[in-house]
């Protein structure tokens, strides 16, 4: 049998790594906070299983199976006899410490602590938890269950056989790991995607094209290309001489703000915050919410192939 996996934190992060750890064979344990919490977990993670039956990747047979995999409970000490816990609660220090408490009272202080932050530096995390030697961050990417990288984030102290082990894991769940020596605000990901955001905002205020186009040109040029040929790649295949010339012209152009844009603090105060909102940079009463779900997702059903699906 495979080893008891645990995630801690109900949400959307959650459920969708409890989808991919129980639609892998691992008996997962979920801890939330709240009963409606649970109840709006089990649903997410049977939802996510529903999207995957609709197109062909499952069947009601592996749902059932997986679904008996999952215990989501408010009580910590179903944690006990986890080999790895993944935390995933709100982007708070002090909650997150007060989790880690739980984690070590139940399981001892040499489980493995893997975080899914997106934000807080690896360090200050591991300040708040007992034998940092077992601590790491491994953030992943919504929907998580589909999307295959993880980056996993060292603290000073982080012992190999952690990082090890985590990796196994994460490599027996079909994700491509990608390993950080120190952690940098944003790890790679979020990194890149800001810097795009950021020019990208910075042209629509300046009025030299739209929110529409901005998404064609990264969907049918900057996406597709660098989903077949790695960023790196291209540089070097294009050439120094040439994107040394490129550069002279484009860099002293680009948006340089260190301050959060006009358009985002706008947004902010009028309410218009995005698509929960129903108006961001788009109408989103325009938009078939199920058709943005299932694109959210197409580009990695081909990886839910690989799993390891329980039958029963």
């Amino acid at each position: 049998m495979k080893s008891k996996i645990a995630v801690y934190g109900s949400g959307t992060i959650g459920a969708c790594q409890a989808t991919l750890t129980s639609g892998n064979g691992y008996p997962t344990v979920v801890i939330g906070h709240s009963e409606s919490g649970l109840i709006r977990c089990r649903k997410a993670i049977e939802q996510n299983w529903d999207d995957l039956i609709a197109e062909g990747l499952a069947a009601e047979v592996n749902k059932t199976a997986a679904m008996s995999l999952v215990t989501i409970t408010n009580d910590p000490s179903a944690l006990s006899g986890s080999t790895v816990v993944f935390e995933a609660v709100a982007e708070t220090v002090e909650i997150k410490q007060e989790v880690y408490r739980r984690i070590t009272e139940n399981c001892g202080s040499n489980v493995i602590v893997a975080s899914t932050t997106s934000s807080i530096d690896a360090d200050i995390l591991a300040d708040h938890i007992e034998n940092p030697a077992r601590f790491l961050i491994a953030h992943p990417f919504q929907p998580v269950h589909m999307l295959p990288l993880v980056e996993v984030v060292r603290n000073k102290q982080t012992s190999d056989e952690a990082v090890e082990t985590v990796c196994t894991l994460l490599e027996a769940l079909h994700r491509q790991v990608v390993i950080l020596n120190r952690s940098v605000p944003g790890f790679l990901v979020n990194r890149f995607a800001q810097a795009l955001f950021r020019e990208s905002i910075h042209l629509i205020e300046q009025g030299v094209t739209t929110a529409e186009d901005i998404d064609k040109a990264v969907k049918y040029a900057m996406g597709m290309r660098y989903a077949s040929i790695g960023l790196m790649e291209y540089y070097d295949a294009v050439g120094f001489e040439l994107e040394k010339a490129i550069a002279q012209n484009v860099y002293p152009d680009l948006c340089g703000t260190r301050e959060i844009q006009k358009s985002t603090l706008e947004g902010l105060a009028s309410g218009r915050t995005g698509q929960k909102a129903g108006q961001g940079f788009y109408d989103w009463s325009k938009k078939d919410a199920d058709d943005f779900r299932r694109r959210k997702q197409a580009p990695y059903f081909d990886g839910v192939r690989d799993w390891d699906m329980p039958e029963s």
